[in-house]
């Protein structure tokens, strides 16, 4: 009988069974003037014990506005230090803290305050072209249980800054227990109001401190987070991975900058960087990359979408991240679920996102039938553990449509496990292509593309087509000063891939379509295509 693509993580150390806010107080006992906090485009500059006394301040005026265990408070804003003290001062009193993605426009924000009933918010009051303000006012009438607004810098933020009540806030930490909500944070979906994923402090407490686990931090560790406080790469990777180890949070601009990043990474001496694909590849191509000195660095976290092998290659040895770290998962899953280790060789770090984490189960399933596949086959990656949400906010019937009965959460991904336990995504059940009957995951076909010496980035996504089906549709981000036609695409390609993974079509283009955290949405990629190629008497035969 082959062996069964099921694994179960290590689980020599205990999980820890504390609040945030207990774990915090523990990592201040600790290591008092170790920094904490340091945000280079604000200037600030926090130990531990200033951070803290901050975050009881803050914990303090929001007992005193009444917020209740359980209640939601809502943070709108790019990354800054009074980010970082909003998610801990909720966690101190046991409000659920409502993540809003800083790129949403006043319908989104409506539907997340409202459909998570926030009765008070944090807000920024203005980034780039977003009048925060203008957009709150307008929003506000629409959802009645919004009972406050305050925008960071104004004076009521300012009249916050309480001194803290060390009395109160251990009465309220005595009704606090770690399977309580902490976070709900909207997953971006395709169609329809994106779902609100409910988050415990077990949930990403957790996951932050065994990610810092596997990276090796210690107090001697500063990261650098030029990822979203709002999503769990910053929130729990970043922050909490950071005050769960007494590391440093580095936060070197409000939205991602690649010279801000590079700047702050020498500045600082951080020890740790993470990032999505395109931002590595931002820095990497920077014209200025060279004049920054990052020898500073060991480590850090590639996550968020498949990082192609020549990117992985030139950031372990340019960026000097030889333990750098590749980290999968979902935000549903507090988030990762594997991750690759330190000691791993090269190979497995360029090409697999590792073996389960902590205290974590996975198992790679026929989607049809749920039962482990054979080691070496795709399959569904489902995870089950400590490190599953509670729950879509209010919304049972979906929750029960991703977590099966036994536990598991399935993911959507397709992935394989080898013999070692390693896993590779191979693609997205939904982005899978089936091209005159033959399956094509699209993930093989950009990393072949990424050896292409003028290809800075690619993603290939599946178009209607009337006689197959679905055609293949490369789009194609190019070095500066080269250009390339589909037929020296589909040249490149010709005798090192099947016939039915050639591209048909190619795009080149400046960027990709993404989500505010660095995603790419292949769905938008394909509508554009669908438009552009002229497509649409196919689409409709796919749909009647």
């Amino acid at each position: 009988m082959p062996l069964m693509s099921y694994a179960s993580g290590p689980s020599s150390v205990p999980l820890i069974g504390s609040t945030i806010g207990a774990n915090l107080d523990e990592t201040v006992a600790a290591c008092p003037d170790r920094p904490a906090l340091v945000s280079c485009h604000q200037e600030v500059r926090w130990t531990y014990r200033e951070f803290a006394d901050r975050v009881d301040a803050l914990a303090t005026a929001l007992l005193g506005r009444g917020i209740a265990k359980g209640e939601r408070v809502g943070v709108w804003s790019p990354n800054c230090a009074e980010w970082a003290l909003v998610q801990y001062a909720t966690a101190k009193v046991g409000a659920v803290l409502v993540n809003v993605n800083p790129a949403y426009r006043t319908h989104e924000l409506e539907y997340a305050l409202g459909q998570s009933g926030v009765r008070l918010l944090f807000s920024a009051e203005s980034f780039k072209t977003s009048d925060y303000v203008a957009m709150v006012g307008e929003v506000r009438p629409k959802v009645p249980g919004l009972e406050e607004v305050v925008f960071f810098g104004s004076p009521a933020w300012e009249a916050l800054a309480a001194r803290p009540d060390a009395d109160a806030l251990a009465e309220r930490g005595a009704t606090l227990t770690f399977d309580d909500p902490i976070n709900i944070q909207y997953t971006s979906g395709t169609t329809g109001f994106p779902k609100g994923a409910t988050l415990s402090h077990h949930n990403i407490l957790n996951n932050g401190y065994f990610v810092g686990e596997l990276c090796g931090y210690s107090e001697q560790d500063k990261i650098c987070i030029p990822v979203p406080f709002y999503h769990c790469f910053g929130m729990v990777l970043g922050n909490l991975a950071a005050t769960s180890h007494g590391a440093c949070m580095v936060v070197p601009a409000p939205a991602f900058d690649a010279e801000a990043t590079l700047a702050a990474v020498e500045g600082e001496r951080c020890t740790s960087l993470y990032g999505v694909p395109t931002m590595f590849i931002a820095e990497l191509e920077h014209p200025r990359f060279g004049e920054f000195d990052l020898s500073s660095l060991r480590t850090g976290i590639m996550a968020g979408s498949p990082c192609p092998i020549e990117v992985m290659k030139r950031v372990v040895a340019e960026m000097h991240m030889a333990e750098v770290s590749i980290c999968y998962g979902m935000t549903e899953t507090s988030p990762v679920s594997t991750q690759t280790r330190r000691d791993d060789p090269l190979e497995l770090r360029v090409s697999t996102v590792g073996r389960v984490g902590p205290h974590v189960e996975v198992k790679i399933a026929d989607p049809v039938s749920g039962h482990p596949v054979a080691r070496g086959e795709a399959g569904e990656l489902c995870t089950r553990g400590y490190s599953v949400m509670t729950g879509y906010w209010d919304e049972p019937e979906k929750t029960r449509e991703a977590i099966d009965a036994a536990g598991w959460m399935h993911t959507g991904d397709l992935a394989t496990m080898d013999a070692a336990g390693y896993c590779k995504i191979v693609g997205r059940i939904k982005d899978m292509v089936i091209r005159g009957g033959e399956n094509v995951y699209p993930r093989e076909v950009e990393e072949f593309l990424h050896g292409h010496p003028d290809v800075v980035d690619a993603q290939v996504v599946g178009v209607p087509d009337e006689r197959y089906g679905e055609e293949l549709c490369a789009w194609l981000v190019l070095r500066e000063g080269t250009s390339m036609s589909s037929a020296e695409v589909r040249a490149y390609c010709s005798g090192q891939l099947a016939h039915y993974k050639i591209p048909r079509y190619v795009m080149v283009v400046d960027e990709f379509p993404m989500t505010v955290t660095g995603k790419v949405q292949k769905f938008r990629m394909r509508e554009e295509a669908i438009e552009i190629l002229g497509l649409e008497a196919a689409a409709a035969t796919e749909t009647a």
